[in-house]
């Protein structure tokens, strides 16, 4: 019976007596056998297990465990590691990338920006000079709006330059009428869509220049920038955009710097026709924009293109009889075609059509907040204009109301977000003087202590 017994656990043994585990020596060493260690480096057995590690993970059915665990955690913290200077090469290779990217970006917005002010500048001193010989506004506005045929042509030329895709004009027009629909551009769309917007521009335009011949640059410049206001206002109402304290403070801002535009000579005259006028425009502008973002949404650079040629054609072809009405009511009448200024009246169509491309295009190119800033430039430099050449003397209402109008436009350009921006600008700023404070404390305690040892000063630490 004892013999079976025996027998039966030496069968049970045989299997840890011929196999190895690790951790253990080898038993057919005998200075193994006598001194038995478990600190050895483990082995790999045949089943794929490395350490001991692995076959407690096993054994513990721990989740997602596979042969071999460990050790490719191991391998890949290795791996990690050898990475890390290629990743940080890499890393600061990118970083270099998209620094340049922005400084060139902003370097061309800034280029952006002083063309736009100039062109806007320039094309509001030429009607001006204009009207000297020529006062006619609407037909100036009509001229100057046909010119706006011209923006697809133009942009189909520079795309072809750039791109060279093999699309011939027709192709490219047709992609993208796709902004009045999937069906494209029908007749019925033609005059849906084009037709207010049409209107709305001829107004702005006309409005405008009429307030031209009441007040000088500066101010109808100022009150233009109101529109912005408007913009907000409208949005807030109609498209029920995002409501922002800040900005209602500058709409109150616009507001204020319009009563006082208007009060500066007394509420009579042309003064306050002028500003009615001005005002107008900004309004009809801002209508103009909140209407295009409501139906037509954000448009590409090419829908744009497309947009303004046809705004063209429709004026080319709808608004013609205007001032062939205005002519023979003895409203806006000029003599023969030969006698008209048309050095002036294509200086200030050419103008007009070059600040409407720069600020569809830098839209694209730069960003957007300089396109306003652009526009906003326009008031100083039509100031220094009509001081040094016009000798225009303004008055210190003029001047506080074209600067309360100015910082109300600066105040519409802060994004949505930028109170939170700020506080954690401030936070920031606030971690870094606190770092600075103690390390400049450590340093002063360092210097202390060293200049006590060498003076032979002996520190007792207290119980």
């Amino acid at each position: 019976m004892e013999s079976e017994v025996v027998e039966q656990l030496g069968v049970r043994l045989e299997p840890l007596r011929s196999s190895h585990l690790p951790g253990k020596a080898s038993p057919k060493s005998p200075k193994a056998e006598n001194h038995p260690t478990y600190r050895e480096a483990p082995k790999v057995t045949a089943n794929g297990v490395h350490d001991i590690e692995d076959r407690i993970l096993r054994m513990t059915g721990y989740y997602g465990y596979y042969p071999g665990y460990s050790s490719h955690r191991r391998d890949e913290g290795s791996d990690s590691h050898a990475e890390t200077p290629a990743s940080e090469a890499s890393r600061e290779r990118s970083s270099y990338q998209i620094c340049a990217s922005v400084v060139l970006k902003v370097l061309g917005g800034l280029l952006v920006v002083l063309c736009v002010s100039s062109s806007w500048v320039g094309t509001t001193q030429v009607v001006q000079r204009t009207f000297k010989s020529f006062s006619c506004p609407f037909f100036i506005s009509w001229f100057s709006t046909n010119w706006n045929i011209l923006f697809f042509p133009l942009y189909y030329s520079g795309h072809v330059a750039i791109t060279r895709e093999k699309q011939t004009p027709i192709q490219k027009f047709r992609e993208c009428s796709r902004l009045f629909g999937e069906e494209g551009m029908t007749l019925k769309l033609f005059l849906k869509r084009t037709a207010p917007f049409s209107i709305l521009w001829t107004l702005t335009n006309y409005l405008y220049l009429l307030a031209l011949r009441k007040l000088t640059a500066t101010d109808v410049s100022a009150l233009y920038c109101c529109h912005k206001a408007f913009v907000f206002l409208l949005s807030w109402i109609v498209l029920k955009d995002r409501f922002m304290g800040v900005r209602i403070v500058a709409a109150i801002m616009a507001i204020t710097g319009i009563v006082m535009m208007a009060y500066a000579d007394g509420f009579h005259g042309d003064s306050i026709i002028g500003v009615a006028l001005a005002v107008g425009s900004a309004s009809t502008s801002a209508l103009y924009k909140v209407l295009f973002k409501m139906f037509l949404g954000s448009a590409n650079l090419g829908e744009v293109a497309h947009f303004f040629s046809t705004m063209g054609f429709f004026n080319l072809i709808f608004i013609s009889c205007v001032p062939l009405i205005l002519y023979f009511t003895k409203v806006e009448h000029w003599g023969s075609l030969s006698s008209l200024p048309w050095g002036y009246l294509c200086g200030v169509a050419g103008l007009w059509l070059v600040f409407n491309i720069l600020v569809n295009v830098g839209v694209v190119l730069t960003y957007p907040i300089l396109i306003s800033i652009g526009t906003l430039l326009s008031v100083p430099g039509n100031a220094a204009i009509d001081v040094l050449k016009h000798e225009v003397i303004f008055s210190v209402v003029r001047l506080a109301a074209t600067c309360i109008i100015c910082v109300g436009f600066l105040l519409l350009l802060l994004p949505e977000e930028w109170d939170t921006v700020t506080l954690r600008f401030l936070a920031t700023l606030a971690d870094k003087k606190s770092e600075e404070h103690g390390e400049e404390l450590t340093e002063s305690s360092i210097h202390t202590r060293s200049r006590s040892r060498a003076n032979g000063a002996v520190s007792i630490p207290m119980a």
